[in-house]
């Protein structure tokens, strides 16, 4: 039987991404007004096998709650004993994804290859539901490839076999990111269930996610590659729904989050070089010297250089 799915405030939800949402990002992006963020997707195999490189993933702090950890396997016996240990270690919803479109996760039979199992789908979902006593939401995509779009009837499947809610990017598996999401298939799906919808796919803005809301009646919406180096979205689309007004971050704000980010990473113990490397170049994008910047970072080898880079981009003009 399903668990109701919590109550939230708000209408925004940060996407799981790899090697984007981890804990120190989320909690960012929650202080940035976030109603719910999630841990990038975990292999449901390796929790289940509590494999320390992953479970250094599966971090969660009270600052983020209701936590949400994202996990995929075909393997029904695994997502369920990964879901428990999950669950123990303090997550308030478990997310099963079905849409991934990673090549790596697919030829494992799990992610975006399972649209073409429903019968698995619907076997995982009702053991799930059955086996922990928190919310249990999935993620899935239009359909394989557009001569079969099946999203409306896997969301019913995941509705009668105990899915809390579900999040649809409205592109197929064959997609990838490339094109341009259809959002009236998240428009069929809230049509076609009781639980709540979120709505995922080509929200950059306060107008995409006003728009969003509007065109498919979802209940939340999802964003992800428009939030990478970028928490502030969340205040900014916020704001735009709110009053209507677009408002934006000077340059040193920008560059005073990414220090923020700096901090929380060695408060989480989950700081490198190699990943403030490739964060600076994300929270300076479109910056006026960021290409300049990135061509440096490439060469750079310590936390002392990429610092003081950061801080003498601060400071110009």
């Amino acid at each position: 039987m399903a668990k109701p799915f919590p109550q939230l405030s708000g209408k925004l939800i940060l996407a799981p991404m790899h090697d984007i949402t981890n804990i120190a990002f989320r909690l960012m992006c929650k202080e940035y007004g976030a109603e719910l963020v999630s841990t990038e997707l975990l292999s449901a195999n390796a929790v289940a096998r509590e494999n320390n490189a992953v479970m250094k993933f599966a971090q969660t702090d009270n600052k983020e709650k209701p936590a949400v950890a994202q996990i995929f396997s075909s393997n029904t016996e695994h997502i369920v004993k990964a879901a428990e240990i999950l669950e123990k270690k303090g997550f308030d919803i478990i997310d099963v994804n079905f849409g991934c479109p990673s090549k790596k996760i697919m030829r494992q039979g799990s992610g975006g290859y399972l649209l073409k199992r429903k019968n698995k789908i619907a076997e995982i979902v009702k053991e799930l539901s059955n086996s922990v006593d928190v919310p249990l939401t999935v993620k899935i995509r239009s359909g394989f490839d557009k001569k079969n779009i099946n999203a409306v009837e896997i969301a019913k499947l995941c509705e009668e076999n105990g899915a809390s809610a579900i999040t649809i990017h409205a592109r197929t598996i064959e997609q990838g990111y490339s094109g341009k999401a259809d959002w009236n298939i998240i428009k069929e799906i809230k049509k076609s269930v009781k639980i709540p919808v979120i709505g995922n796919g080509d929200v950059f803005s306060g107008e995409d996610a006003e728009r969003m809301l509007r065109e498919t009646g979802c209940d939340y919406v999802m964003i992800g590659r428009g939030a990478i180096g970028n928490p502030f979205i969340f205040h900014q689309i916020n704001e735009y729904l709110k009053t209507g007004k677009n408002i934006q971050q000077t340059k040193e704000e920008k560059i005073n989050d990414y220090f923020e980010y700096i901090e929380l990473a060695r408060k989480y113990n989950i700081f490198s070089v190699k990943d403030a490397k490739l964060r600076a170049q994300e929270f300076t994008k479109g910056l006026p010297g960021s290409s300049r910047l990135r061509e440096k970072l490439n060469r750079v080898k310590s936390w002392e250089e990429i610092e003081g880079m950061m801080r003498e981009m601060n400071n110009k003009a």
